[in-house]
């Protein structure tokens, strides 16, 4: 994987008691909770950091990081890609605002007047 690349998210999350979950701005009490690497990946995808930024973020949770840290992180990220949930970019991405911050830190219906300006549909 080449890890020069920035990666973004393309869902709206939302972060409650230290769980994060995929959330829909349209019916905000449906969420999908995800698995916790997923969820760290996801709410870390803002566009403006590479995916070794996140490797060496992730390295320094740990006293001794694992030996399959960097293996486990691309399967991760493969497959979040695979499932449209991130992106990666050779540049930075900004996000638009309803993908910027979890669903809880945004006004809702400026947050769908703009999805739906931007033709932004859920996956």
């Amino acid at each position: 994987m080449e890890t020069h690349q920035y990666f973004y998210r393309c869902a709206a999350f939302t972060r409650k008691n230290n769980t994060i979950a995929l959330a829909d701005i349209y019916q905000p009490e449906h969420t999908s909770e995800l698995e916790e690497w997923f969820g760290v990946v996801i709410s870390l995808a803002d566009g403006q950091h590479t995916l070794q930024e996140l490797m060496d973020y992730m390295a320094k949770q740990y006293t001794q990081a694992p030996s399959n840290l960097e293996e486990t992180l691309n399967s991760v990220i493969e497959r979040l890609v695979e499932g449209k949930l991130i992106k990666l970019s050779s540049t930075k991405v900004q996000l638009p605002y309803y993908l910027a911050n979890p669903i809880e830190q945004l006004d809702i219906e400026k947050a769908k007047q703009l999805m739906e300006k931007d033709g932004y549909t859920l996956h």
